[in-house]
Protein backbone atom coordinates (compact mmCIF):
# COMPACT_ATOMS: atom_id res chain seq x y z
CA UNK A 1 0.00 0.00 0.00
CA UNK A 2 1.15 3.13 -1.00
CA UNK A 3 -0.64 6.63 0.99
CA UNK A 4 -1.87 8.78 -1.09
CA UNK A 5 -3.60 12.51 0.16
CA UNK A 6 -4.20 11.41 3.82
CA UNK A 7 -2.49 10.39 6.80
CA UNK A 8 -1.95 6.64 7.47
CA UNK A 9 -1.01 4.71 10.94
CA UNK A 10 0.81 1.22 11.35
CA UNK A 11 2.15 -0.45 13.56
CA UNK A 12 4.30 -3.20 13.44
CA UNK A 13 5.37 -3.74 16.86
CA UNK A 14 4.19 -2.71 20.42
CA UNK A 15 0.62 -3.01 19.84
CA UNK A 16 -0.92 -6.20 21.39
CA UNK A 17 2.20 -6.24 23.36
CA UNK A 18 4.76 -4.46 25.79
CA UNK A 19 8.18 -4.11 23.62
CA UNK A 20 9.27 -4.05 20.10
CA UNK A 21 8.04 -0.44 19.41
CA UNK A 22 7.60 0.19 15.63
CA UNK A 23 5.46 2.50 14.44
CA UNK A 24 5.14 3.76 11.02
CA UNK A 25 3.33 7.16 9.88
CA UNK A 26 2.47 7.38 5.57
CA UNK A 27 1.67 10.32 3.86
CA UNK A 28 1.65 11.39 0.63
CA UNK A 29 3.09 8.23 -0.83
CA UNK A 30 6.34 8.72 1.82
CA UNK A 31 6.60 6.62 5.44
CA UNK A 32 8.56 7.90 8.01
CA UNK A 33 8.83 5.20 11.33
CA UNK A 34 8.73 5.73 14.69
CA UNK A 35 11.44 3.88 16.70
CA UNK A 36 12.39 0.48 16.25
CA UNK A 37 12.89 -1.85 19.45
CA UNK A 38 13.12 -5.48 21.05
CA UNK A 39 11.99 -7.74 23.52
CA UNK A 40 13.85 -9.91 25.27
CA UNK A 41 13.57 -13.87 24.94
CA UNK A 42 10.86 -15.94 26.58
CA UNK A 43 10.40 -19.81 27.13
CA UNK A 44 8.27 -19.92 23.99
CA UNK A 45 11.78 -19.36 21.85
CA UNK A 46 14.42 -21.94 23.45
CA UNK A 47 17.36 -20.37 22.66
CA UNK A 48 17.12 -16.87 22.09
CA UNK A 49 17.86 -14.06 23.47
CA UNK A 50 16.32 -11.04 21.50
CA UNK A 51 13.06 -10.91 19.55
CA UNK A 52 12.93 -8.96 16.61
CA UNK A 53 10.23 -6.98 14.68
CA UNK A 54 9.42 -8.18 11.11
CA UNK A 55 9.45 -5.34 8.86
CA UNK A 56 8.47 -6.63 5.65
CA UNK A 57 6.18 -4.36 5.06
CA UNK A 58 8.05 -1.63 4.49
CA UNK A 59 10.99 -3.52 3.53
CA UNK A 60 9.27 -3.96 0.59
CA UNK A 61 8.47 0.12 0.46
CA UNK A 62 12.03 1.00 0.97
CA UNK A 63 12.13 3.71 -1.47
CA UNK A 64 9.19 5.44 0.23
CA UNK A 65 10.71 5.38 3.75
CA UNK A 66 12.03 8.47 4.78
CA UNK A 67 13.82 7.75 7.91
CA UNK A 68 13.72 6.51 11.44
CA UNK A 69 12.72 8.86 14.49
CA UNK A 70 13.76 7.68 17.62
CA UNK A 71 12.13 8.94 21.34
CA UNK A 72 14.43 7.35 23.26
CA UNK A 73 17.07 5.11 24.45
CA UNK A 74 15.35 2.01 25.83
CA UNK A 75 15.75 -0.90 24.20
CA UNK A 76 12.31 -1.90 23.23
CA UNK A 77 12.39 1.79 21.58
CA UNK A 78 15.85 1.33 19.71
CA UNK A 79 17.49 -2.58 20.49
CA UNK A 80 16.71 -3.47 17.11
CA UNK A 81 19.07 -0.79 14.86
CA UNK A 82 21.96 -2.94 14.93
CA UNK A 83 20.61 -5.71 13.52
CA UNK A 84 18.25 -4.28 10.65
CA UNK A 85 19.20 -0.69 10.67
CA UNK A 86 22.21 -1.61 8.16
CA UNK A 87 19.88 -3.02 5.88
CA UNK A 88 16.98 -0.34 5.95
CA UNK A 89 19.90 2.13 4.96
CA UNK A 90 17.77 5.07 5.70
CA UNK A 91 18.79 8.11 7.98
CA UNK A 92 18.19 7.81 11.99
CA UNK A 93 17.60 10.92 14.22
CA UNK A 94 17.96 11.08 17.64
CA UNK A 95 18.92 13.29 20.33
CA UNK A 96 22.36 13.60 21.60
CA UNK A 97 22.08 11.00 24.80
CA UNK A 98 19.67 8.57 22.47
CA UNK A 99 22.28 8.73 19.61
CA UNK A 100 25.48 8.23 21.72
CA UNK A 101 23.52 5.05 22.99
CA UNK A 102 22.31 3.63 19.35
CA UNK A 103 25.83 5.11 17.95
CA UNK A 104 27.44 2.32 20.72
CA UNK A 105 25.44 -0.54 19.66
CA UNK A 106 26.16 0.29 16.19
CA UNK A 107 29.73 0.40 16.57
CA UNK A 108 29.87 -3.03 18.38
CA UNK A 109 28.05 -4.49 14.99
CA UNK A 110 30.69 -3.25 13.00
CA UNK A 111 28.18 -0.67 10.96
CA UNK A 112 28.64 2.33 12.57
CA UNK A 113 30.29 3.94 8.84
CA UNK A 114 27.10 2.78 6.99
CA UNK A 115 24.18 4.47 8.85
CA UNK A 116 23.80 7.38 9.07
CA UNK A 117 23.03 8.86 12.24
CA UNK A 118 21.97 12.41 12.46
CA UNK A 119 21.70 13.94 16.24
CA UNK A 120 18.69 17.07 16.62
CA UNK A 121 18.69 18.71 20.00
CA UNK A 122 15.03 18.80 21.80
CA UNK A 123 12.68 21.28 20.11
CA UNK A 124 14.92 21.87 17.14
CA UNK A 125 12.44 21.15 14.21
CA UNK A 126 13.16 19.63 11.19
CA UNK A 127 11.66 17.92 8.21
CA UNK A 128 11.49 14.69 6.11
CA UNK A 129 9.32 14.95 3.19
CA UNK A 130 5.70 16.09 3.85
CA UNK A 131 6.55 15.16 7.84
CA UNK A 132 7.29 18.19 9.83
CA UNK A 133 9.13 16.76 12.76
CA UNK A 134 10.10 17.77 16.86
CA UNK A 135 11.02 16.41 19.35
CA UNK A 136 9.28 17.70 22.95
CA UNK A 137 10.70 16.60 26.38
CA UNK A 138 8.58 14.38 28.64
CA UNK A 139 9.79 13.10 31.90
CA UNK A 140 10.50 8.96 31.71
CA UNK A 141 13.32 7.26 33.66
CA UNK A 142 16.17 7.85 31.23
CA UNK A 143 17.61 11.10 29.98
CA UNK A 144 15.88 12.73 26.66
CA UNK A 145 12.50 10.75 26.97
CA UNK A 146 10.67 12.80 23.61
CA UNK A 147 7.41 13.02 22.34
CA UNK A 148 7.23 13.20 19.11
CA UNK A 149 5.16 16.23 16.96
CA UNK A 150 4.75 15.62 13.90
CA UNK A 151 2.99 18.21 11.33
CA UNK A 152 1.11 16.75 8.18
CA UNK A 153 -0.96 18.42 5.65
CA UNK A 154 -3.68 16.31 6.81
CA UNK A 155 -3.13 17.05 10.74
CA UNK A 156 -0.99 17.06 13.43
CA UNK A 157 -0.13 14.21 15.09
CA UNK A 158 1.42 14.50 18.96
CA UNK A 159 3.01 10.77 19.65
CA UNK A 160 4.07 10.56 23.23
CA UNK A 161 6.59 7.69 23.46
CA UNK A 162 7.45 6.34 26.76
CA UNK A 163 6.71 8.84 29.68
CA UNK A 164 5.03 10.27 32.92
CA UNK A 165 4.47 13.26 34.85
CA UNK A 166 7.12 14.10 37.42
CA UNK A 167 7.08 18.02 38.91
CA UNK A 168 10.48 17.24 40.49
CA UNK A 169 12.35 15.07 38.09
CA UNK A 170 16.21 14.37 38.86
CA UNK A 171 17.68 14.55 35.40
CA UNK A 172 16.86 17.08 32.60
CA UNK A 173 13.20 18.73 32.06
CA UNK A 174 10.25 18.24 30.79
CA UNK A 175 7.45 20.29 28.91
CA UNK A 176 5.42 22.09 31.40
CA UNK A 177 1.64 21.71 31.73
CA UNK A 178 1.12 25.29 29.97
CA UNK A 179 3.29 24.15 27.24
CA UNK A 180 1.66 21.34 26.44
CA UNK A 181 -1.67 23.15 26.29
CA UNK A 182 -0.40 25.92 24.14
CA UNK A 183 0.05 22.62 21.38
CA UNK A 184 -3.77 21.70 22.13
CA UNK A 185 -4.97 25.17 21.45
CA UNK A 186 -2.99 24.91 18.08
CA UNK A 187 -5.19 22.05 17.36
CA UNK A 188 -4.29 18.34 17.66
CA UNK A 189 -5.61 15.41 15.02
CA UNK A 190 -4.58 12.28 17.01
CA UNK A 191 -2.46 11.55 20.44
CA UNK A 192 -0.54 8.33 19.66
CA UNK A 193 -0.34 7.74 23.55
CA UNK A 194 1.58 4.61 25.65
CA UNK A 195 -0.75 2.81 27.36
CA UNK A 196 1.45 0.52 30.10
CA UNK A 197 -0.17 1.64 33.91
CA UNK A 198 -3.35 2.14 32.10
CA UNK A 199 -5.03 0.14 34.90
CA UNK A 200 -3.10 2.17 37.90
CA UNK A 201 -5.45 4.60 39.61
CA UNK A 202 -2.89 6.55 40.92
CA UNK A 203 -0.30 8.68 39.12
CA UNK A 204 3.27 6.32 39.03
CA UNK A 205 5.01 9.05 41.52
CA UNK A 206 8.43 11.39 41.30
CA UNK A 207 12.02 9.78 41.36
CA UNK A 208 12.91 12.74 44.50
CA UNK A 209 10.61 10.16 46.60
CA UNK A 210 12.04 7.17 45.68
CA UNK A 211 15.12 8.21 47.04
CA UNK A 212 13.63 8.96 50.22
CA UNK A 213 12.54 5.37 50.14
CA UNK A 214 15.88 4.08 49.13
CA UNK A 215 17.67 5.94 51.89
CA UNK A 216 15.75 4.74 54.44
CA UNK A 217 16.25 1.24 53.09
CA UNK A 218 19.72 1.62 52.59
CA UNK A 219 20.26 2.72 56.14
CA UNK A 220 18.68 0.17 57.98
CA UNK A 221 21.15 -2.45 56.05
CA UNK A 222 24.31 -3.99 58.25
CA UNK A 223 25.52 -6.30 55.39
CA UNK A 224 26.15 -5.45 51.65
CA UNK A 225 23.52 -3.82 49.67
CA UNK A 226 23.31 -4.91 46.40
CA UNK A 227 20.12 -2.92 44.20
CA UNK A 228 19.58 -4.21 40.83
CA UNK A 229 17.67 -1.90 38.58
CA UNK A 230 17.47 -1.70 34.51
CA UNK A 231 20.57 -0.19 33.48
CA UNK A 232 18.96 1.97 30.84
CA UNK A 233 17.24 4.19 34.46
CA UNK A 234 19.78 6.69 34.31
CA UNK A 235 17.67 8.73 36.74
CA UNK A 236 17.18 6.03 39.03
CA UNK A 237 21.50 5.30 38.69
CA UNK A 238 21.29 9.17 39.87
CA UNK A 239 19.08 8.17 42.83
CA UNK A 240 21.30 5.66 43.60
CA UNK A 241 24.50 7.84 43.97
CA UNK A 242 23.04 10.09 45.82
CA UNK A 243 21.92 7.01 47.90
CA UNK A 244 25.37 5.89 48.12
CA UNK A 245 26.77 9.14 49.51
CA UNK A 246 23.53 9.51 52.26
CA UNK A 247 24.65 6.05 53.51
CA UNK A 248 28.47 6.33 53.50
CA UNK A 249 29.01 3.56 51.58
CA UNK A 250 31.23 3.30 48.32
CA UNK A 251 29.89 2.08 44.95
CA UNK A 252 30.28 -0.62 42.82
CA UNK A 253 28.61 -1.04 39.19
CA UNK A 254 28.42 -4.48 37.63
CA UNK A 255 27.02 -5.18 34.46
CA UNK A 256 28.41 -4.12 30.72
CA UNK A 257 25.00 -2.27 30.42
CA UNK A 258 25.44 -0.31 33.37
CA UNK A 259 29.33 0.76 32.33
CA UNK A 260 27.81 1.80 28.87
CA UNK A 261 25.03 3.92 30.45
CA UNK A 262 26.81 5.62 32.63
CA UNK A 263 29.73 6.17 29.86
CA UNK A 264 27.26 7.43 27.25
CA UNK A 265 25.88 9.87 30.32
CA UNK A 266 28.41 11.42 31.11
CA UNK A 267 30.00 12.70 27.73
CA UNK A 268 26.52 14.12 27.03
CA UNK A 269 25.97 16.25 30.16
CA UNK A 270 24.08 13.92 32.85
CA UNK A 271 25.74 11.82 36.24
CA UNK A 272 28.19 14.15 36.28
CA UNK A 273 28.85 14.06 40.13
CA UNK A 274 27.70 10.26 40.23
CA UNK A 275 30.26 9.40 42.75
CA UNK A 276 34.06 7.55 41.75
CA UNK A 277 33.25 3.93 41.71
CA UNK A 278 35.46 0.70 43.08
CA UNK A 279 36.38 -2.41 41.29
CA UNK A 280 35.30 -5.90 42.58
CA UNK A 281 38.56 -6.67 44.16
CA UNK A 282 38.30 -3.70 46.33
CA UNK A 283 34.50 -3.82 47.13
CA UNK A 284 35.08 -7.34 48.30
CA UNK A 285 37.38 -5.85 50.96
CA UNK A 286 35.52 -3.05 51.60
CA UNK A 287 33.75 -3.76 55.26
CA UNK A 288 30.35 -5.10 54.30
CA UNK A 289 28.03 -2.28 55.71
CA UNK A 290 30.47 0.25 53.37
CA UNK A 291 29.64 -1.27 49.97
CA UNK A 292 26.41 -0.59 47.72
CA UNK A 293 26.47 -2.56 44.26
CA UNK A 294 24.76 -1.53 41.49
CA UNK A 295 24.06 -4.58 39.22
CA UNK A 296 22.21 -5.71 36.12
CA UNK A 297 19.77 -8.94 35.96
CA UNK A 298 16.58 -7.36 37.83
CA UNK A 299 14.48 -9.33 35.77
CA UNK A 300 15.81 -12.89 35.86
CA UNK A 301 18.06 -13.05 32.80
CA UNK A 302 20.67 -15.47 33.20
CA UNK A 303 23.91 -13.72 32.13
CA UNK A 304 23.25 -10.91 33.37
CA UNK A 305 25.61 -9.72 36.82
CA UNK A 306 22.73 -10.68 39.55
CA UNK A 307 22.08 -14.14 38.00
CA UNK A 308 25.58 -14.98 37.69
CA UNK A 309 26.80 -13.34 41.21
CA UNK A 310 23.81 -15.30 42.61
CA UNK A 311 25.28 -18.53 41.26
CA UNK A 312 28.71 -17.73 42.24
CA UNK A 313 30.17 -17.32 38.76
CA UNK A 314 31.24 -13.63 39.32
CA UNK A 315 33.71 -12.18 41.52
CA UNK A 316 31.31 -10.13 43.61
CA UNK A 317 29.95 -12.34 46.41
CA UNK A 318 26.76 -12.25 48.92
CA UNK A 319 26.26 -13.54 51.54
CA UNK A 320 23.97 -14.51 54.84
CA UNK A 321 22.98 -10.70 56.06
CA UNK A 322 23.61 -9.19 53.24
CA UNK A 323 20.27 -7.49 50.68
CA UNK A 324 19.03 -7.46 47.80
CA UNK A 325 17.11 -4.76 46.40
CA UNK A 326 14.84 -4.84 43.63
CA UNK A 327 14.34 -1.06 42.49
CA UNK A 328 12.05 -2.48 39.16
CA UNK A 329 9.26 -3.67 38.51
CA UNK A 330 8.68 -6.91 37.45
CA UNK A 331 8.04 -7.41 33.45
CA UNK A 332 5.41 -9.92 33.10
CA UNK A 333 6.53 -13.32 31.81
CA UNK A 334 9.62 -12.93 33.79
CA UNK A 335 8.38 -13.92 36.84
CA UNK A 336 9.77 -17.25 36.70
CA UNK A 337 13.07 -16.17 35.92
CA UNK A 338 13.26 -13.80 38.63
CA UNK A 339 12.03 -16.38 41.13
CA UNK A 340 14.84 -18.55 40.47
CA UNK A 341 17.47 -16.25 41.45
CA UNK A 342 15.17 -14.95 44.38
CA UNK A 343 15.38 -18.59 45.48
CA UNK A 344 18.90 -19.02 45.28
CA UNK A 345 19.48 -15.67 47.18
CA UNK A 346 17.14 -16.92 49.62
CA UNK A 347 18.88 -20.46 50.28
CA UNK A 348 22.08 -18.43 51.08
CA UNK A 349 20.50 -16.53 53.25
CA UNK A 350 20.27 -13.24 51.24
CA UNK A 351 17.18 -10.87 52.18
CA UNK A 352 15.47 -9.22 49.31
CA UNK A 353 13.21 -6.32 49.48
CA UNK A 354 10.81 -5.01 46.45
CA UNK A 355 8.28 -2.49 45.90
CA UNK A 356 6.21 -4.71 47.87
CA UNK A 357 7.76 -4.26 50.99
CA UNK A 358 9.47 -0.42 50.46
CA UNK A 359 9.12 2.30 48.44
CA UNK A 360 12.34 1.75 46.17
CA UNK A 361 10.66 2.19 42.72
CA UNK A 362 8.63 4.24 40.50
CA UNK A 363 7.38 3.41 37.42
CA UNK A 364 8.06 5.63 34.20
CA UNK A 365 4.68 5.48 32.65
CA UNK A 366 1.55 7.56 32.93
CA UNK A 367 -0.88 6.20 35.42
CA UNK A 368 -4.88 7.01 35.06
CA UNK A 369 -4.72 10.72 36.55
CA UNK A 370 -1.45 11.70 34.39
CA UNK A 371 -3.46 9.99 31.03
CA UNK A 372 -6.60 12.17 32.12
CA UNK A 373 -4.24 15.01 32.84
CA UNK A 374 -2.57 14.89 28.99
CA UNK A 375 -5.79 14.10 27.31
CA UNK A 376 -6.20 17.83 28.97
CA UNK A 377 -3.33 19.74 28.07
CA UNK A 378 -3.83 18.10 24.52
CA UNK A 379 -7.08 17.78 23.21
CA UNK A 380 -7.01 15.55 20.54
CA UNK A 381 -9.41 14.64 18.17
CA UNK A 382 -8.67 10.85 17.90
CA UNK A 383 -7.03 8.62 20.93
CA UNK A 384 -4.36 5.88 19.33
CA UNK A 385 -2.97 3.95 22.32
CA UNK A 386 -0.25 2.00 21.57
CA UNK A 387 2.65 0.24 24.17
CA UNK A 388 0.53 -2.36 25.65
CA UNK A 389 -1.30 -5.53 25.08
CA UNK A 390 -4.95 -5.78 23.64
CA UNK A 391 -6.02 -5.51 27.55
CA UNK A 392 -4.17 -1.85 27.72
CA UNK A 393 -5.22 -0.33 24.64
CA UNK A 394 -8.35 -1.62 24.87
CA UNK A 395 -9.16 0.30 28.30
CA UNK A 396 -7.34 3.44 27.24
CA UNK A 397 -9.31 3.69 24.53
CA UNK A 398 -12.75 3.37 26.61
CA UNK A 399 -10.88 5.52 29.04
CA UNK A 400 -9.97 8.28 26.56
CA UNK A 401 -13.78 8.26 25.51
CA UNK A 402 -15.00 8.65 28.60
CA UNK A 403 -12.61 11.49 28.97
CA UNK A 404 -14.18 13.21 26.63
CA UNK A 405 -11.94 12.23 23.47
CA UNK A 406 -13.92 11.92 20.31
CA UNK A 407 -12.94 9.33 19.08
CA UNK A 408 -10.21 6.26 20.23
CA UNK A 409 -8.84 3.50 17.81
CA UNK A 410 -8.47 0.02 19.23
CA UNK A 411 -5.56 -1.43 16.87
CA UNK A 412 -3.48 -4.17 16.31
CA UNK A 413 0.37 -5.04 15.49
CA UNK A 414 -0.64 -4.74 11.78
CA UNK A 415 -3.87 -2.94 11.23
CA UNK A 416 -3.92 -0.52 8.64
CA UNK A 417 -5.84 2.91 10.10
CA UNK A 418 -6.05 5.73 8.25
CA UNK A 419 -6.28 8.71 10.78
CA UNK A 420 -7.52 11.63 7.96
CA UNK A 421 -9.30 12.53 5.95
CA UNK A 422 -12.70 11.94 7.73
CA UNK A 423 -13.08 9.55 10.63
CA UNK A 424 -10.43 7.36 11.90
CA UNK A 425 -10.73 3.89 9.65
CA UNK A 426 -8.86 0.37 9.06
CA UNK A 427 -8.12 -0.09 5.48
CA UNK A 428 -6.23 -3.66 5.89
CA UNK A 429 -3.91 -5.68 7.02
CA UNK A 430 0.07 -5.60 6.75
CA UNK A 431 2.53 -8.50 7.89
CA UNK A 432 3.51 -8.17 11.35
CA UNK A 433 5.62 -11.00 12.76
CA UNK A 434 8.69 -11.71 14.91
CA UNK A 435 11.87 -12.36 13.77
CA UNK A 436 14.41 -14.17 16.51
CA UNK A 437 18.35 -13.23 16.74
CA UNK A 438 20.41 -17.19 16.94
CA UNK A 439 23.15 -16.63 17.67
CA UNK A 440 24.08 -14.22 14.62
CA UNK A 441 21.69 -14.77 12.31
CA UNK A 442 18.01 -13.75 12.11
CA UNK A 443 15.33 -16.33 11.32
CA UNK A 444 11.46 -16.10 11.55
CA UNK A 445 10.20 -16.27 15.32
CA UNK A 446 8.09 -19.01 14.14
CA UNK A 447 10.14 -21.20 11.45
CA UNK A 448 11.81 -24.53 10.68
CA UNK A 449 14.83 -23.57 13.42
CA UNK A 450 12.55 -22.51 16.27
CA UNK A 451 9.52 -25.09 15.43
CA UNK A 452 12.23 -28.29 15.16
CA UNK A 453 13.72 -26.75 18.45
CA UNK A 454 10.29 -26.76 20.15
CA UNK A 455 9.45 -30.67 18.85
CA UNK A 456 12.96 -30.96 20.70
CA UNK A 457 12.16 -29.79 24.08
CA UNK A 458 8.87 -31.49 24.12
CA UNK A 459 9.26 -35.03 23.03
CA UNK A 460 13.54 -35.01 23.00
CA UNK A 461 15.31 -37.07 19.87
CA UNK A 462 16.02 -40.20 18.42
CA UNK A 463 18.83 -41.08 15.71
CA UNK A 464 18.96 -44.78 14.04
CA UNK A 465 21.74 -45.79 11.90
CA UNK A 466 21.24 -48.69 9.59
CA UNK A 467 24.34 -50.12 7.78
CA UNK A 468 23.24 -51.71 4.30
CA UNK A 469 25.41 -53.95 2.20
CA UNK A 470 25.45 -53.73 -1.76
CA UNK A 471 22.37 -56.26 -2.01
CA UNK A 472 20.33 -54.35 0.74
CA UNK A 473 20.93 -56.22 3.82
CA UNK A 474 22.20 -55.55 6.92
CA UNK A 475 25.92 -54.94 7.11
CA UNK A 476 25.35 -54.56 10.93
CA UNK A 477 23.34 -54.51 13.97
CA UNK A 478 21.65 -50.67 13.93
CA UNK A 479 22.91 -47.95 16.14
CA UNK A 480 20.11 -46.09 18.00
CA UNK A 481 20.96 -43.03 20.37
CA UNK A 482 18.41 -41.37 22.45
CA UNK A 483 18.87 -37.37 23.26
CA UNK A 484 15.97 -36.23 25.63
CA UNK A 485 13.66 -39.14 25.80
CA UNK A 486 12.36 -39.47 29.03
CA UNK A 487 13.95 -43.57 29.72
CA UNK A 488 16.36 -43.50 32.47
CA UNK A 489 16.46 -46.83 34.58
CA UNK A 490 15.28 -48.36 31.18
CA UNK A 491 17.07 -46.32 28.40
CA UNK A 492 19.29 -49.45 27.26
CA UNK A 493 16.84 -51.85 26.94
CA UNK A 494 14.42 -49.02 24.96
CA UNK A 495 18.11 -48.86 22.38
CA UNK A 496 18.36 -52.38 22.61
CA UNK A 497 14.80 -52.97 21.26
CA UNK A 498 14.54 -49.96 18.57
CA UNK A 499 17.54 -51.28 16.99
CA UNK A 500 15.99 -55.15 17.05
CA UNK A 501 13.45 -53.47 15.96
CA UNK A 502 15.03 -51.55 12.82
CA UNK A 503 16.87 -54.79 12.23
CA UNK A 504 13.75 -56.52 11.54
CA UNK A 505 12.43 -53.85 9.04
CA UNK A 506 15.15 -54.11 7.31
CA UNK A 507 14.94 -58.36 6.85
CA UNK A 508 12.06 -58.18 6.09
CA UNK A 509 11.77 -55.51 3.36
CA UNK A 510 14.46 -57.79 1.38
CA UNK A 511 16.15 -54.64 -0.62
CA UNK A 512 13.18 -52.52 -1.25
CA UNK A 513 12.99 -48.88 -2.01
CA UNK A 514 15.48 -46.61 0.43
CA UNK A 515 12.98 -44.11 0.67
CA UNK A 516 10.22 -46.54 1.78
CA UNK A 517 12.64 -48.58 4.03
CA UNK A 518 13.84 -45.29 5.96
CA UNK A 519 9.73 -44.66 6.28
CA UNK A 520 9.42 -47.94 7.73
CA UNK A 521 12.57 -47.87 10.26
CA UNK A 522 10.92 -44.55 11.59
CA UNK A 523 7.66 -45.57 12.32
CA UNK A 524 9.09 -49.41 13.81
CA UNK A 525 11.78 -47.80 16.29
CA UNK A 526 9.29 -44.39 17.02
CA UNK A 527 6.66 -47.24 17.88
CA UNK A 528 9.26 -48.81 20.27
CA UNK A 529 9.88 -44.84 22.27
CA UNK A 530 6.40 -44.47 22.62
CA UNK A 531 5.81 -47.72 24.03
CA UNK A 532 8.61 -47.33 26.75
CA UNK A 533 7.75 -43.65 27.14
CA UNK A 534 4.22 -42.56 26.03
CA UNK A 535 6.47 -39.76 24.10
CA UNK A 536 6.92 -39.62 20.00
CA UNK A 537 10.61 -38.76 20.01
CA UNK A 538 11.97 -36.16 16.88
CA UNK A 539 13.21 -39.51 14.29
CA UNK A 540 16.49 -39.11 12.59
CA UNK A 541 17.19 -42.33 10.23
CA UNK A 542 20.64 -42.51 8.39
CA UNK A 543 20.90 -45.74 6.00
CA UNK A 544 24.57 -45.90 5.43
CA UNK A 545 25.71 -48.49 2.24
CA UNK A 546 28.64 -49.66 3.18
Amino acid sequence: MTPGKELLFLALGGSGEIGMNVNLYGCQGKWIMVDCGVIFGTPDYPGIDLILPDLQFIEERLDDLLGIVLTHGHEDHIGALPYLAGELGVPLYATPFTAGLIHGKLDEEGIADRVELNVVREEEPFELGPFGIRYLPLAHSIPEGNAVLIDTPYGRVFHTGDWKIDDTPVMGSASTAEELTAIGDEGVLALVCDSTNVFNPEASGSETAVREGLDAVVAGIKGRVLVTTFASNAARLQTLGEVAKDTGRAMCVAGRSLDRILRVAKATGYLRDFPETVDFETAMKLPRDKVMIIATGGQGEPRAALARIADETHQLKLESGDTVVFSSKQIPGNEMAIGRIMNVLAAKGVEMITDRQAFVHVSGHPGRPELAAMYGWIRPDILVPVHGEMRHIAEQARFGREQGIPHAVVQNNGEIVRLAPGKPTKLGHAPAGRLVLDGDVILPADGTTINERRKLGLYGQMSVAVALNSKGRLAGQPEVRIQGVPAEEDRDALIADASEAAAKVVNDARGSDREKLREAIRLATRRVAVRYTGKKPVMDVMLIEV
